[in-house]
Formats: structure tokens, sequence, C-alpha cells
């Protein structure tokens, strides 16, 4: 049965996407069968595979990425309908497109608008070995549905100015999804991202972040790397792009972190 990890963080450009995209390319490189959800309405993971840049063919059919996760948190399809194989061995992706907005105010109407999520990857999780959702940056329908339907959150922090805005409200969400919804939801760890050994500040940063969440937080740090920020252009991972930039190593360790922390049974 798969692990499913919701990458989260309510505020914005703090490379959730990147993390999302990365690591999941980095645990099918591990052998590890993986599906990346993009529940996203913004589409970042999707274009970051380079989907919409892939002719329609083979899985594509006609319909292009029209089947995506907006149906299946609907109720119209399953999850196994919409599901595309990448040009990466190991590594699916349930697509989105802007629709998922617009989804979203549908969801609020149903009566299981918690837990449409959660249901749809019942059905699909003995086929993967890791299941990756990209949550969008807010404290939304689509963030909760993540939650409820995980077994941990990798919370992505950047150490710059501001980085733990926010992160006290987002745990106290956390707490009340584990009373009322998913009691087994755990805190895989917290990712330091955009790390740049050469500023004070973001020296500082750090050393606030392993403060606050101690032992949580990941041996392994995201650099600021301009490999990093071109691969999404191109349409694929950095471990594509460029594999022996400082960001695909880092990303690399990631991965190996994340699957001894899971094998560990991290609480």
């Amino acid at each position: 049965m798969a692990t499913v990890i919701c990458i989260t963080n309510q505020k914005g450009g703090v490379g959730k996407t990147t993390t999302a995209v990365n690591l999941a390319f980095f645990l099918a490189k591990n052998k590890k069968k993986t599906l990346l959800i993009d529940f996203d309405p913004q589409g970042n993971a999707t274009s970051g595979l380079g989907i919409d840049k892939m002719p329609f063919e083979a899985d594509y059919e006609k319909e292009g990425i029209s089947r995506t996760m907006s149906e299946v948190l609907l109720g119209q399809k399953e999850l196994s309908e919409i599901i595309l194989n990448t040009k990466f061995k190991d590594l699916d992706l349930a697509p989105v497109t802007p629709q998922l907005a617009n989804a979203e105010v549908n969801l609020a109407k149903l009566d299981k608008k918690f837990v449409q999520l959660r249901e749809a990857i019942k059905r699909i999780k003995n086929l993967y070995d890791y299941i990756i959702i990209d949550s969008p940056p807010s404290l939304s329908l689509l963030t909760v549905n993540g939650m409820i339907a995980s077994d941990y959150l990798l919370l992505p922090v950047q150490t710059e100015f501001y980085a733990l805005e926010g992160v006290a409200q987002l745990l106290d969400s956390v707490k009340l999804v584990r009373k009322e919804m998913n009691p087994d939801l755990k805190l895989l760890g917290v990712l330091a991202t955009m790390y740049d050994k050469r500023t004070s500040l973001s020296v500082q940063v750090l050393e606030e972040i392993r403060k606050y969440f101690k032992e949580k937080v990941f041996s392994s740090l995201i650099p600021r790397n301009v490999r990093l920020a071109e691969a999404p252009s191109h349409g694929v991972p950095v471990g594509a792009y460029d594999p022996f930039s400082k960001g695909s190593r880092a990303y690399k360790d990631l991965a190996k972190e994340v699957i001894q922390r899971v094998e560990k049974g991290e609480k």
C-alpha cells in the first residue's frame, strides 16, 4: 500500500511544487512506483513534468488532459481513469487544469466534501509505493482534502524573512484535521528551501527553523539554484535537466531521507 505524503504550506513561493515534482522524480529513481497528484489549480506540477508540452498520443488519446483531478474531485471519474504515464520510469501523474478552482466551489456543496480525495486514493493505493500530493498555497478545502487523504505532511519553509509566518496557523489546522478526520496524520519533516549559506539571513533563519521544529527538520537543504528555476520551463525535473547541479543533488538526498523516515515509521 502506498505511503501518501501531502506537501503543503499556505505561504506561496516556498518551493512547494518544486519539491513535489523533484521528490516524486527521485523517489521513482529509487525504484519506488510513484504517483504525483497535482492538486493545485495553478497546475505547475503538471506543466513541470512537461505534460502540456507533450504530443497527445498513447495515454492522452483525443481528450488530451481534459481528464483531470477536477472530475475526480466531483466523483465524475475514477482516479485510475485520469492518471498519465510520464516519460520517466515509475513516475505517473494525476494532472490538473485551472478548472479545479471551479470544481472546489462545487465540492463545497457535496456531503462528503472533506474526504473526496481520500476515497479516490483508496481505490488505487495498492498500485504505488508513494503518492505525493502537491496542494495549493492556502488553507482551502483542497488543502484539507489533501491532509485528510495523507499519512504524512511535508512542510517546505524558505530560509528568508517571514519564513515562519503562517506556520503556526497551518499547524493549528493540522491539529484540527487530526482531531476530527485523520488521527493518524504525522509530520514527516520540515524542509528548508532557498538556502544560501553565503548570507547571514539564511543561516539565521535556518537556526530559527531548527529551534522551532528540532529533529523534524530534514538534513537535506534545498539551495538557491538557477537550474532548479530553469528546469520547469523545459518541462522536466531538475534531476533530468541537470543531474549534477546542486539542486538535483539536494533533492536526491531528500528522497533518500524521506524513504528512511517512512521506513522507520516517523511519529
